[in-house]
């Protein structure tokens, strides 16, 4: 039998969410401040004595709303605030499950790729899933399975804040540790993002990919086209990562080492004249035309033939 202590206390809970319930958005976005002010830092038994045992009642309506409202690009940032004491709360594992069943994995990258969220939005919603990919590996394994990568990806390329892109590369880098069955895909959505027109993004992502290239361990081929490509940019905090990630493709077969290059000279030598007569006297013809007669890479001789020409 309950004490009168504690009906009171499940009186004042049940009053709490009626309130929510029958609430506008101005003053739900109230309940939402006050709540982040009061709750922050709490552990999940903090926030389950704080309802009454009943924090789940409350965060269930939050996710709700969020879903209910999230595409129509209103303000988001106290919704996933609030979402976040909840996931991060020591202790609350429950709550991250209540949070995925209701698909919370989705919603969250789905408000990545809509155009009317603002971007500062859009960062709480990778904060969240930076705390959902630190829960475990089978989390991890959920965000990708979820499509996560690309959606990921694809943000860092057109976000606009060096701060918020600087926030999707942590949760990158998490995705990439400890998720054997998904890090290759994680590695190829960094290769994927090096063509990207955001110097910011490719910085980052060619910082993330070398510790995803000691990772993986194999070298994917793509990556050679990818890195030299980038290797013209005038940003020089590019070209700095660009040239050290060059450094541990060395796993790759000679013949594509031999392509890459051959391709890096005529780069190189399109850029600088200077540098182009100096390959000159270090004899660059006679290796320029070795890989030229190697019959058995014709990707080989075809940039050879083209760095010749320059």
């Amino acid at each position: 039998m309950t004490s009168i202590k504690e009906q009171a206390a499940i009186s004042r809970l049940l009053s709490f969410l009626q309130e929510w319930d029958n609430a506008g958005k101005s003053l739900r976005t109230q309940i939402l401040t006050t709540f982040i002010e009061t709750n922050q830092g709490k552990t999940g038994p903090e926030l389950e004595l704080e309802f009454s045992q009943g924090a789940s009642l409350f965060l269930i309506r939050v996710t709700t709303w969020l879903r209910i409202i999230y595409m129509t690009g209103l303000d988001l940032e106290m919704i996933l605030r609030s979402i976040g004491i909840f996931l991060s709360a020591v202790s609350s594992n429950r709550y991250l499950i209540e949070f995925l069943e209701i698909g919370g994995v989705l919603t969250l990258l789905e408000i990545l790729g809509l155009e009317k969220i603002k971007e500062e939005d859009k960062k709480e919603s990778i904060k969240l899933l930076q705390i959902i990919a630190n829960t475990g590996r089978k989390y991890k394994e959920l965000i990708c399975e979820s499509y996560g990568v690309r959606a990921i990806a694809e943000f860092l390329a057109k976000s606009k804040s060096e701060e918020t892109q600087e926030e999707v590369q942590v949760l990158l880098d998490t995705l990439v540790h400890g998720n054997p069955k998904y890090q290759n895909q994680v590695y190829k959505g960094l290769i994927a993002l090096l063509p990207c027109g955001s110097p910011k993004a490719q910085q980052l992502a060619l910082q993330t990919l070398k510790t995803a290239q000691s990772i993986v361990g194999a070298t994917h081929p793509s990556i050679v086209d990818c890195v030299l490509m980038v290797l013209s940019t005038v940003h020089l905090e590019v070209q700095y990562e660009d040239s050290s990630i060059l450094q541990i493709t060395t796993q790759l077969p000679v013949f594509l080492q031999q392509a890459a290059a051959a391709k890096t000279i005529g780069i190189l030598a399109r850029s600088d004249l200077n540098l182009a007569e100096e390959m000159l006297h270090l004899r660059v013809i006679h290796s320029l035309m070795s890989a030229m007669g190697n019959t058995d890479h014709s990707n080989s001789q075809r940039l050879a033939s083209l760095t010749l020409e320059v």
